[in-house]
């Protein structure tokens, strides 16, 4: 069977929902994600794409043995939120307000100052998966940025793209507008790919031959709101809802025979996850939630049908009761 894995944004919770919801799927199946024919990785997604390719989906990955939650969250917040100089007004007024004027809305924010550099996450998957950041996966892996001057999405990993390390790659894919000043490499200036699609699923139809499964991980596209949501979480969440079912529906137009599972966060989940998604101190609490969630989530029929029939047989783990 070939699978297609897709990892889309989400923050920092986002990437702790797809580490636990991955762990859980291997668990449950004995299905290894590196093993998928295609990764596909957005923002928080990409960085978890870089760990399930260099085999660094593991524990530790998240929590050191012997840290308490606080010195979880103190780490991470370190590596991510990284201070360097260096302010590019004109480069704002001239990809961000001045189309903005005409095109109102996230249009404004391209190119904006902001008080982060991305480059500290490319340090931070350096660190992860050591000399495999400075090269590409060997197996097929996209890594989507938003090009701030073209505005158009640009998928690494495939030929039309910049050939650029792992680690940067994932750092242009992750420069969220107004958290991180846009990422610069070779000449080009990248935002986070979240900014076209929080998913991009339909890259996966450039895998050489149909795929059979296509699994989609979207932590920024609830259908079910939690209690108490903000609003920039409603709109988020409609928005990559919106998104994500016009990729899917090209996926089985194009694909008719392709299975498609897509999982969200449930609303036990959301509520360890929001309202903030890059909040440090919500990692440990969202991938908990999640595995305890996850249990329920695979026992069921439509899911774990899918699964089993995929993963299950894949794995030569035949006969294999649902989670209980």
């Amino acid at each position: 069977m070939s699978v297609g894995l897709v990892l889309g944004g989400g923050g920092v919770t986002g990437a702790a929902y797809e580490m636990a919801a991955l762990m859980a799927i291997e668990l449950a199946t004995g299905w290894n994600p590196n093993h998928a024919d295609v990764v596909v990785g957005t923002s928080a997604g990409s960085y978890v794409a870089a760990l399930v390719r260099s085999e660094r989906l593991v524990l530790d990955s998240l929590v050191l043995a012997g840290e308490t939650r606080e010195e979880v969250a103190a780490r991470i917040a370190s590596r991510l939120f990284v201070k360097r100089p260096g302010v590019h007004v004109r480069r704002w007024v001239r990809h961000g307000i001045l189309p903005g004027v005409l095109r109102p809305g996230l249009t404004l924010l391209l190119g904006s100052p902001a008080p982060f550099h991305a480059g500290g996450l490319a340090d931070w998957v350096r660190e992860q998966i050591g000399p495999d950041a400075e090269e590409w996966p060997t197996r097929p892996t996209v890594v989507v940025a938003f090009d701030v001057a073209a505005r158009r999405r640009v998928a690494f990993g495939t030929v039309e793209a910049p050939d650029l390390p792992l680690a940067e790659a994932v750092a242009a894919s992750s420069a969220i507008p107004l958290i991180f000043r846009p990422y610069e490499v070779e000449g080009r200036v990248y935002v986070d790919g979240g900014i076209a699609s929080g998913t991009h699923a339909d890259l996966v139809l450039g895998a050489n031959e149909p795929l059979d499964l296509v699994i989609v991980l979207a932590p920024m596209a609830a259908e079910e709101a939690r209690q108490g949501a903000w609003l920039h979480e409603r709109v988020f969440d409609r928005v990559g809802c919106r998104s994500l079912e016009e990729e899917v529906a090209l996926i089985r137009s194009t694909w008719p025979h392709a299975d498609v599972l897509v999982m969200r966060p449930s609303p036990a989940v959301l509520a360890a996850m929001r309202p903030n998604p890059m909040d440090a101190k919500a990692a440990v609490p969202t991938f908990i939630r999640t595995l305890t969630a996850m249990k329920r989530t695979l026992a069921r029929p439509e899911v774990w049908s899918v699964l089993s029939r995929h993963l299950v047989n894949a794995s030569s783990r035949p006969g294999r009761p649902a989670p209980a």
